[in-house]
């Protein structure tokens, strides 16, 4: 049986059912399938990262691109692909992409008690920058603000 091939890909408006399971799955105060509708078709500044898998939608980053600065907004894995570096790999591909745009910085808020995903971020060359009391709404849990900044050395995209 031949061996399935992860896929990385940008996410469309056809795309919104399986982002909306992830949210269910993966957040206790979920987007609602309205806002990622939004968010995908009508915001020019948005882009989605699809990780994909035989055909079935396994993870994605969301991200806002401001000026030269990439917020990403969310990350989710589904549970049982977890800890098989589908974030590391969608976060990595976010990465390359906006810098190849010209973002030169990424930052995004995480949970405090999420040491996995905030050492997956650690590799990846973000840095903590502070703290957000109270920023979920579900647990008034703070959130580490985190930032990466992108390598001098790259170039973004040519003029």
């Amino acid at each position: 049986m031949p061996k399935s091939l992860l896929v990385i890909r940008k996410g469309i408006e056809a795309d919104t059912a399986g982002l909306y399971n992830l949210e269910q799955t993966c957040f206790t105060v979920p987007w609602s399938k309205e806002s990622l509708i939004k968010d995908i078709a009508g915001n020019p500044n948005s882009m989605y990262f699809v990780a994909e898998l035989s055909g079935k939608i396994i993870g994605y980053a969301g991200v806002w691109n401001i000026m030269e600065e990439c917020h990403i907004n969310n990350v989710a894995v589904l549970p049982e692909f977890r800890r098989r570096k589908v974030g590391m790999t969608i976060i990595k591909t976010l990465i390359e992409v906006t810098e190849r745009q010209g973002i030169k910085s990424h930052t995004l808020e995480v949970r405090e008690s999420n040491r996995a995903a905030i050492s997956m971020y650690e590799k990846m060359g973000f840095q903590s920058a502070g703290k957000r009391p109270g920023y979920y709404e579900d647990n008034g849990e703070a959130a580490v603000i985190m930032w990466r900044i992108a390598d001098p050395g790259k170039k973004g995209k040519e003029s």
